[in-house]
């Protein structure tokens, strides 16, 4: 036999070698490679600070910027509220210690009820939000997880119902709640033209079509009904969504105007907005300090639509994004 044919002898001592070599070159990459992570590491977050600070100047200037014009408004609105004498000349933002006072605030107070204005008004603004979100939630939840005949038409027909402005049905609504109802002068004929927001139901139909459908399909098949099924599983898992609805409706019954003015003529039951327009169309010719007055009442009118910004300010710009990011 020749020796080409035969098998090279194998040698243990070399098989035995041979692991220990690939494992001390492993160890030595991994070192190399560990070594070199920090470097790399170090001086990426060197390159991420020095873009923050070149792009920092520019930002906050930006920022800065917007803020005052957003904020002047506000600022001048409150300054104006506590002068003695108007001024609305541009040095009227910083007028002097001896121009400032209270008293626009008591006599604003003693010619409408402020208190009761802004009880009428959380009641209004309560009362609209509450039927948002139930109506919301119920047609959100029948259009995003039920099937029946007709659904892409109601659907069709909520997104039309967004296209026509509230001014063009006052009329039928005004002759409807008020003649056909007899709602006059009552916080339910205020309320129900937007008990029903076809933009709270987009919201929640989208909220509700990200969730799994098995959820709901295991739910129907342990003998759950509809309504159990939105209450116990579906409503806990559109939180967010019920935020955003709540946030996204306060400011537009809050700071209406012209359907309660329409529908009130009792003055034991008008939201704060109706008791200032009164005011000024009544009164103010009359006052000593019209402009001062005018400005303190609307400084009352947007506080709690202020501070329910900033106390969930945070809330609001979570639940903005996630929206923008679902559907």
């Amino acid at each position: 036999m020749s020796i080409f044919n035969k098998a090279p002898l194998r040698n243990d001592d070399d098989d035995a070698r041979r692991p220990r070599a690939g494992a001390s070159e492993g160890a030595t990459s991994e070192a190399d490679s560990s070594a070199e992570a920090p470097v790399s590491t170090a001086s990426r977050k060197g390159t991420s600070v020095a873009k923050r600070k070149n792009l920092g100047v520019g930002s906050f200037l930006l920022l800065a910027l917007g803020a005052f014009v957003f904020l002047f408004p506000f600022y001048y609105m409150f300054i104006g509220s506590l002068q003695t004498s108007p001024d609305t000349s541009v040095g009227g933002a910083f007028p002097s210690p001896a121009n400032i006072t209270g008293e626009n605030y008591s006599n604003i107070n003693n010619s409408i009820d402020l208190l009761k204005g802004l009880v009428n008004s959380g009641i209004f603004t309560g009362g609209v939000i509450f039927f948002t979100v139930v109506f919301g939630l119920l047609v959100g939840y029948a259009l995003a997880q039920m099937q029946f005949r007709g659904k892409g038409v109601v659907f069709g027909m909520m997104l039309l119902v967004q296209m026509i402005p509230f001014q063009l049905l006052l009329i039928p609504l005004y002759v409807m709640i008020v003649r056909d109802y007899g709602l006059a002068d009552t916080y339910l004929g205020m309320i129900l033209p937007f008990a029903i927001n076809s933009t709270a139901v987009f919201v929640f139909r989208q909220y509700f079509m990200q969730l799994p459908s098995t959820l709901f399909e295991a739910a129907r098949i342990d003998g759950a009904s509809e309504l159990r099924i939105l209450w116990q599983i579906a409503i806990p898992l559109v939180r967010p969504a019920i935020v955003t609805a709540i946030l996204l409706t306060f400011i537009g019954p809050w700071n209406e105007f012209l359907w309660p003015f329409l529908v009130t003529k009792d003055q034991a039951i008008q939201p704060l907005a109706v008791s200032l327009a009164n005011y000024i169309s009544n009164i103010a010719a009359t006052a000593s300090n019209p402009f001062g007055a005018i400005l303190a009442g609307a400084c009352v009118l947007a506080a709690p639509a202020v501070a329910l910004f900033i106390f969930f300010q945070r809330q609001f710009i979570s639940t903005n994004i996630g929206s923008s990011v679902k559907g």
